[in-house]
């Protein structure tokens, strides 16, 4: 499946894969296409692993799927549909279902070669026999797209997944391997908070007021440094020509959830299935399969030019990181149970039509979003403009990701 230097590894010794069966673990050899079967990438730049033989598969440590998006109406009341928080981290106002593409991901590590022992995460996309084309185009496309990222500039960003290698098996699946530089998500981390926030409301009279407040402190610390490291990774994306366009919750690995290591933490974007490139010379060929929902909706907003579309392109993304910034401002400091994306998400556009204004008077209502509030009050409502200017109806009036970094808010000015 990719392409690389023939010198990267000197030696080929016998591959095997591990995998959880129930309670019996066993291994096996994998079956794959011959050398001469293997599709060549030939936008690939970076000199990624290649050889099935480099890698060691260990266990099983997850799963997951995608949604596609099936009409572009706001969401309707009385919706009985029930998401995962999860899963709806990833959406906007669209109305979506379950899409047929299933990744399934693994732990292990190189086993050659100058990066021998460097663990790693496979991601691992079904064939075409399992899921049809699809998985193929988006397996293709987050390769494509790290290796652009990767090799588009001298000193890669810190803030993005590294992809170090992959190879395509007999029956078909695509395995792409990542630098394991973490095993949680923002949305694992605030998930952990939230319950840590159920608990001390059920143990609040044993609570000591000055250790509440210093938790109130690191969790603000903890999630500006999150939000700052994303849109970081993005900003590098936008620089570069790439959107993500599947930004969300649980599509930032951190290397650690623990507050207190807040000064360690380094978030990086990951899950560039859905990545799009704007340069100019893309945008005039017309839109791939996996872009065409994005120009459908630039035109609906009357972007038809390359320049206008790559300006919609930007915006969108920006959006998207819009509702992170919510996410991350409300589920960490509330209650588990009392809001998720879903919740939010419809709050924020249909409830008060993206008026962040009347979104805080409302909030201010509810004493379990008052921790929400507080922290978005800081600097005299800072979080407030931030968020109206990342989620302003009129994409031509929402910052790029650069003036979003530079916000005081965001560059932790407030704190």
């Amino acid at each position: 499946m990719l392409l690389t230097a023939p010198d990267c590894f000197s030696s080929s010794p016998p591959f095997f894969s591990s995998f959880h069966n129930k309670s019996t673990l066993f291994s096996k050899r994998l079956n794959f296409k011959s050398p001469s079967k293997i599709r060549i990438f030939r936008r690939c730049k970076a000199c990624l692993i290649t050889s099935p033989d480099a890698f060691e598969v260990g266990r099983l440590i997850g799963s997951y799927g995608f949604m596609n998006i099936t009409s572009y109406s706001g969401f309707q009341s009385g919706m009985d549909v029930e998401y995962s928080s999860e899963d709806m981290g990833r959406l906007r106002v669209q109305d979506v279902g379950e899409g047929s593409v299933k990744i399934r991901l693994y732990e292990g590590r190189i086993a050659q070669g100058p990066l021998r022992r460097t663990p790693v995460i496979f991601k691992v996309y079904p064939g075409q026999r399992a899921s049809g084309i699809e998985a193929d185009m988006m397996a293709a496309n987050e390769l494509n797209a790290h290796a652009f990222l990767q090799s588009s500039s001298k000193d890669i960003c810190q803030n993005l997944q590294i992809l170090l290698g992959g190879f395509e098996t007999k029956t078909g699946e695509q395995w792409l391997a990542f630098r394991n530089n973490g095993k949680y998500s923002a949305a694992d981390y605030a998930k952990v908070m939230s319950e840590k926030m159920s608990n001390r409301a059920r143990e609040e009279k044993s609570w000591n007021r000055f250790e509440l407040e210093q938790t109130i402190k690191r969790r603000r610390y903890f999630v500006l440094k999150l939000l700052h490291g994303a849109m970081n990774g993005l900003a590098y994306m936008h620089d570069h020509d790439r959107l993500h366009q599947s930004l969300g919750p649980a599509s930032i690995v951190l290397n650690t959830i623990m507050e207190r290591d807040a000064s360690y933490l380094v978030p990086r974007l990951r899950d560039l299935a859905f990545s799009v490139d704007i340069r100019y010379a893309y945008l005039e060929e017309g839109p791939g399969t996996l872009s065409e929902s994005l120009w459908r909706r630039a035109s609906v907003a009357g972007a038809f030019t390359p320049m206008e579309k790559r300006a919609f392109g930007i915006a969108d993304d920006i959006y998207e990181a819009g509702l992170l910034f919510a996410y991350l401002a409300f589920v960490p400091f509330c209650e588990a149970g009392i809001m998720d994306s879903l919740s939010l998400q419809r709050l924020l556009e249909s409830t008060f039509q993206l008026d962040l204004e009347a979104t805080r008077e409302y909030c201010l209502a509810d004493d379990r979003l008052m921790e929400a509030v507080n922290f978005l009050d800081l600097g005299d409502g800072a979080g407030w403009e931030l968020l109206q200017a990342m989620l302003n109806p009129d994409f031509r009036k929402r910052p790029i990701a650069r003036a979003v970094l530079s916000h005081r808010f965001m560059s932790g000015a407030v704190l």
